[in-house]
Formats: C-alpha cells, structure tokens, sequence
C-alpha cells in the first residue's frame, strides 16, 4: 500500500476503546500524518493512539466540549500542512481504497472543496436503531449540499472558511458544508464505500437524546442559515408541537379533532414507510423504523425548544451525548 505523503487523517474521540484502536489500524500505511484529538477519555484511548504512532492533541476541557472544536484542533495540529485532510469519528474504520479514491476526485475537480463517500454501519442488524442509522447513510452520490463529519476538504479551504465552526454541538458538519458551497465550491459524494461506523446505540433512551441532539441542529444551523434544513424544521413543528397539542384539546374537548390528528399521523407513517421502501428496505423493516421516524419529531421538537431556551439565556451550547 502507497502512503499518500499529501494527505492527513484528524480523528477526533473519547473514550472509543477497541473502535478506536480498529479505526486506527485501517488507516496503517494510508497517509503520512494521523492526529487524534482526545476530548477527556478514561480510558486507554491517548495510549493506543500514540501505539498505533498517531500524534495526541488533549484538548482543554475548562472549554465547552464540541465535536467541531476537537476537528479544529487536530488541523491545528498538523506540521506541515497537507493539502488534503480526511477527518473521520473514533467509531469509525476507513474502508480500504478510500483515501486514494477521494485524492483523485478532488485532484481532478478543482472547484470540489469537500468530497464522501457512502458511511455504513458494522452491526445494522444489532438494534432497530443501529438498523435507522445505517439506512440515514443511504445518500445518492453526486453534488450534495452537505455531509456528515467523515470527509476529506481541501486544507486551503478549511483555512479560507474557518473551518469548523466550535458554538455548533450538533450538525456542525452540514454547518460547515454550507459555509463552503457558499465560498463557491462544490461539496461532492462519491459512489465509494468511505467509512464503517460502529453507532452502538442498543437502548430507546440512546435513540432519544440522539434525536434530542438531532433537533438542536436543526434549530442552530437554521439560525445560522435560515435557508438550511428549513423542510426539517417545519415537520417538527407540525408533528412534534402542533398535531400533539391538538392531539390533547381534542381528549377533552373534540373528539373528532383527535381523530383528524391521528389520521394525519397515519398518512404520515405510510408516506415514510413508502419512502423508506423505495430505498430498497424490506416491508417489515420499513414499518419498523418508520414508527422511530415518526415519533422522532417529540425529541426533534424538544431539542429545537432547548436550542432557544439556552439563546435567550446565554447559555453554553453544551453537547447532548448518546453514548
């Protein structure tokens, strides 16, 4: 295997144990320079990383905690500067031919600032909600407006816009895909396998707080850039605020109201499990997480309401974790 001298990993993390240590020998022998940016781990993680000959960036805990504050540093950290960095979560493992696949589209494309690839889960059929994940990395290739964390950016980009922005505890990734297409360049996913994720989410409160999380984007990368995830935000008001409230006015006032409500769920839960079959997933699995994806809106709304609650407070966007 050729090691791309040009090209550096960031892994950010925390206490990730054997992931890290898998997602670390996938990237032996890919590229010149690995930093991992450790964020508080108890465990080993700092030992393992400096085993598998990664640089180790601590960061400074006194300081909010984001994922893009950690994506920030471990750039910081690279001496010298390549000219492409592939970033990618403690949880993941890079899929072999990647590295080389994604130097070559952004090589040949100029004008492209960010270029993914297709995300996978390891264990989709571990929990119903690993099964929801590993379905929401299902994205058609080509210019897409954003991605998530794993992808690999121009260096000269990630300067020229700022990189990460550190205030966004969730979505900062489409936060900073927006930013870049809106310099001018192209964010692009190829039809390559990228990455294989380890979610490890096996409980309903896990699924909740990551929809919880989930809302909070929504709110704080709509207030960054109104246009953006707009549809998103609209769907949680009607099914996660309006349809409920009307839902309970009608238990003690009007009957018929709340039947009107739960037919409109109704016709919203066949509309996604549709959806959700024409990108191929079985019947029965489609039913299934169709149900999550319907009551996700109630977590959705509450994170959008935390999300502004803490503005007009002025509070600390602290992370909402999952795990």
């Amino acid at each position: 295997m050729n090691t791309a001298p040009d090209t550096a990993v960031v892994l950010i993390g925390r206490n990730e144990g054997a992931r890290l240590a898998a997602g670390l020998a996938s990237l032996q022998g890919e590229v010149a320079q690995i930093v991992y940016v450790d964020s508080g781990s108890t465990d080993d993680s700092m030992q393992t990383a400096r085993d598998a000959g990664a640089q180790v960036v601590e960061l400074d805990l006194s300081v909010p905690f984001t994922a893009a504050r950690a994506r920030n540093a471990g750039f910081e950290a690279l001496d010298p500067k390549p000219t492409f960095v592939q970033f990618i979560d403690g949880d993941c493992m890079i899929e072999p031919g990647w590295i080389a696949a994604g130097i070559a589209a952004l090589e040949q494309n100029p004008d492209m600032g960010i270029v993914t690839g297709w995300r996978a889960e390891i264990y989709p059929d571990a929990s119903v909600y690993n099964g929801l994940t590993d379905f929401e990395w299902h994205r058609p290739a080509g210019d897409i407006e954003a991605c998530g964390g794993d992808m690999m950016v121009r260096a000269e980009v990630f300067v020229a816009t700022g990189g990460f922005n550190p205030r966004v505890i969730a979505a900062e990734d489409d936060e900073f895909c927006t930013r870049v297409r809106k310099a001018g360049w192209r964010v692009h996913r190829l039809p390559n396998k990228m990455t294989l994720h380890d979610a490890n989410m096996m409980r309903f409160g896990q699924w909740w707080r990551r929809a919880v999380r989930t809302g909070h984007g929504f709110a704080q990368v709509g207030d960054l850039h109104p246009e953006y995830f707009a549809r998103a935000r609209q769907r949680v008001w009607v099914y996660g605020a309006i349809l409920p409230f009307l839902a309970i006015v009608g238990v003690i006032f009007a009957p018929l109201l709340l039947v009107a409500v739960l037919a409109l769920y109704l016709m919203s839960y066949i509309r996604t499990v549709r959806g959700l079959e024409n990108g191929e997933l079985p019947r029965q699995k489609a039913m299934h997480q169709s149900v999550f994806l319907s009551l996700s809106k109630l977590p959705n709304f509450i994170g959008l309401l935390t999300y502004h609650w803490r503005k007009l407070r002025n509070r600390d966007m602290a992370i909402i974790e999952y795990k």
